[in-house]
């Protein structure tokens, strides 16, 4: 063999050994920094809020809205839906996103707010501290945070990757959080855990006269790496936490992202009667599961009872006519009363998701 050659195939073959050690050696490092907060993590509440007791009788209003960490303009797309970009195109688009959702679920004058996909020391979103954000415009109301996504370096897309994420649920209430836990939802024990969140949900209590307890639920359940059996499971664990509550005599508010079809037909609803669709999260809600749990009921009242979406799919920019659905929403337990509805249409321009706003009373 040439000489030349020689020298060739062992700078090919230093090269792969490097590659292949590279490679390994990220891989082991995304396995071994992968990890799980605990269940029934006690939740710290802050904040200061004027006001303390609930009363029954009296009309609230709650709102859920996913920010989508500040990255979600109307023409942005996300390389996990089948777009392209990995980041939020800059740290002043990312933080007047944070502020344009914020400023718009502070015009329904909630009394309490849920918020999903909150960063703080993520790569995607320039390590912007998102909750300090919210709080600026929420200054005079307690919170809850709960950590629902923390990964290890991403290095995928290659050209700009993902990097390291830090994300969680927020509770607002203008009424005082006497207290808080993280519950860990069921997910992927395989290598698709990696790509899905640490799944939560948190419960934040505030004091209602004659002694009982209103529990607000935030969740965000499974879209990428989840099965059937994973999203049964994280539906049976919160139903059934609902339903334990409701036992008890205490009032339970569930809202969020439940990345599911919340009417069962909203995509054929809004997608010119078809329905058709690749995206694989996109599953109907499973009434028939809810309806083991007697007691717990969806708000699909809607006001003039108008179908309006909750959410677009990201694999391209958006404009009318694309695929939308609606994913968000709210459950109660039977001694409240959903007295309105509402999917406030934003044409999604600071987030892929719009705004749930409901109006209740507590029994």
């Amino acid at each position: 063999m040439p000489k030349g050659l020689k020298v060739f195939l062992k700078v090919l073959l230093s090269i792969v050994i490097i590659l292949v050690l590279v490679v390994g050696g990220y891989f082991a490092y995304v396995f071994i920094d992968y990890s799980r907060i605990e269940d029934n993590l006690k939740l710290e509440p802050g904040g200061t809020a004027a006001k303390t007791i609930v009363k029954t009788g009296e009309t609230y209003t709650i709102v859920t809205q996913n920010l989508g960490f500040g990255a979600y303009s109307q023409d942005f797309t996300f390389f996990m839906d089948g777009g392209k970009e990995s980041w939020g195109r800059s740290k002043e688009e990312v933080t007047a996103n944070i502020y344009a959702g914020a400023t718009t679920v502070q015009s329904f004058l909630p009394d309490f707010v849920l918020f999903q996909e909150v960063d703080f020391d993520s790569t995607r979103s320039y390590h912007i501290d998102q909750s300090k954000l919210l709080l600026e415009k929420f200054n005079d109301f307690a919170f809850t945070t709960a950590v629902n996504y923390h990964s290890a370096f991403l290095m995928y897309p290659l050209t700009k990757p993902h990097g390291t994420s830090n994300s969680e649920i927020m509770t607002l209430s203008k009424y005082n959080i006497t207290g808080g836990i993280r519950r860990s939802l069921p997910i992927s024990t395989g290598v698709s855990k990696l790509v899905d969140l640490d799944r939560c949900y948190s419960k934040s209590t505030v004091e209602v006269e004659g002694g009982k307890t209103l529990v607000l639920y935030n969740v965000h359940l499974s879209a990428y790496g989840g099965s059937d059996e994973i999203r049964e499971g994280q539906m049976r664990m919160l139903f059934g936490d609902m339903k334990e509550e409701y036992e008890k005599g205490n009032y339970c508010v569930c809202g969020g992202d439940f990345n599911h079809d919340f009417t069962g037909t909203s995509t054929q609803d809004l997608n010119a009667g078809t329905g058709t669709t690749d995206f694989g999260w996109a599953q109907p809600f499973p009434a028939d599961i809810l309806a083991e749990y007697t007691g717990i009921t969806r708000c699909t009242n809607y006001s003039n009872e108008k179908i309006t979406p909750t959410c677009r799919n990201c694999d391209v920019p958006y404009e009318e006519g694309n695929f939308t659905i609606i994913v968000d929403g709210f459950l109660v337990t039977a001694n409240v009363t959903c007295t309105k509805v509402t999917n406030h249409y934003t044409a999604f321009t600071y987030s892929d998701h719009c705004p749930v706003v409901m109006q209740f009373k507590l029994n």
